[in-house]
């Protein structure tokens, strides 16, 4: 068993602020191509929590020659910058996921980012890659969460109100414990909380300018994935931890693995590559990809206890 050890000084990154009723958020697109009609039902909710969403002016566009990006990378990239740059903007959605946010990172201007301080940053699946470079070059948490032009938000209430109270009542959500949680690895361990979908994060091992992904000091590590074969799942945890990713994992928070095949076939897979590290590991936390997912911050302290399968926050996601 993975003692919690003794709470000693916070190692989590800088938190921006939470939300309030009239603050504008920016939907901006990094990735794949954004259906109008999805992200017009996102933003009606949006405006129910009392927030003014601002729709940056590329997020309806597709690339011209390449249709699975929402339009060009360059035009992409100065979206986010603008949107984190404007001070009247509070907070910075993806609208989905996809493909292509690894191809906007190195075209940000991050002094202008680092300069305009933290905003909350909300998304997942590709935006994993955004996530970790956020961590890396501004020291910043950001809200691994559900996208305002994805189905699980738009047809999930539970998934909704997860999100919306992380953002506007973050100390009522400290506690992440669905009923569906089970133990994979008995333990306990604290850490800060990094990760996200497991392509992503094997995807992005070697890049250039980024540091180890595993946070100082030691981290919980958060993996959820869709439509990957167990044999490709096998992969991808085999590459993070030969290439040393894993070093220094406290404990392990499984999400969902949508598509991905028997979940027994896929249960194998993780315990066998993931067992032998001796770190308590939760599965089916409840985040991730499918038709409902928790909301769970990324660069905060937490405790994992893989016997109770709960991860307790010790500082909220936004201040």
């Amino acid at each position: 068993m993975t003692p919690a050890g003794p709470a000693g000084p916070r190692r989590g990154l800088l938190r921006p602020r939470r939300l309030r009723p009239g603050d504008r958020v920016a939907i901006v697109a990094p990735s794949g191509p954004v259906p109008r009609e999805l992200l017009d039902a996102g933003l009606d909710i949006l405006r129910g929590w009392d927030l003014d969403p601002q729709v940056m002016p590329h997020v309806l566009d597709v690339h011209p020659r390449l249709d699975h990006l929402a339009g060009t990378d360059a035009d992409r990239a100065r979206d986010l910058t603008d949107a984190w740059c404007d001070p009247a903007v509070a907070a910075v959605l993806a609208a989905r996921g996809g493909y292509g946010a690894q191809r906007t990172v190195d075209l940000l201007d991050w002094e202008a980012l680092r300069a305009a301080g933290p905003k909350a940053f909300v998304g997942y699946s590709d935006i994993t890659a955004l996530h970790g470079a956020v961590a890396a070059r501004l020291g910043q948490a950001t809200v691994h969460g559900p996208m305002p032009a994805t189905a699980s938000f738009l047809k999930d209430a539970a998934t909704q109100d997860h999100l919306r109270r992380t953002l506007l009542a973050p100390e009522t959500v400290t506690g992440i414990a669905p009923a569906g949680a089970r133990t994979l690895v008995p333990g306990r361990a604290r850490g800060t909380t990094f990760g996200g979908c497991l392509s992503l994060l094997a995807g992005e091992t070697g890049v250039r300018g980024r540091r180890p992904a595993c946070p100082d000091g030691g981290g919980i590590l958060l993996l959820e994935d869709v439509g990957e074969k167990p044999y490709r799942i096998d992969g991808y945890l085999t590459h993070l931890l030969r290439s040393g990713e894993l070093d220094g994992v406290t404990g392990i928070a499984l999400g969902s693995w949508h598509d991905c095949g028997p979940y027994e076939e896929v249960r194998a897979v993780l315990l066998d590559r993931l067992a032998p590290l001796g770190v308590p590991v939760v599965e089916e936390l409840g985040f991730g990809h499918g038709p409902a997912t928790l909301t769970l911050p990324l660069g905060v302290p937490a405790v994992l206890d893989a016997d109770a399968c709960v991860l307790t926050l010790e500082e909220t996601a936004l201040a």
